[in-house]
């Protein structure tokens, strides 16, 4: 494995998947959350909504 894929492995690895009261689904660093399983609004600001990414019909 070179070396750009285990910077990219490792930052993978802090990330997590959540959701927000409306069912929108965000990538997030986990470090970044007060609550594992979920988002709220002042903290969307520090993720990625997958949405946007993998559009509405993923």
């Amino acid at each position: 494995m070179s070396m750009r894929g285990e910077i990219i492995s490792e930052e993978y690895k802090n990330m997590v998947w959540v959701r927000d009261d409306k069912g929108g689904e965000y990538v997030c660093y986990a470090k970044d959350l007060k609550s594992a399983g979920h988002v709220s609004e002042n903290e969307k600001e520090h993720c990625l909504d997958t949405g946007l990414v993998l559009g509405p019909n993923w």
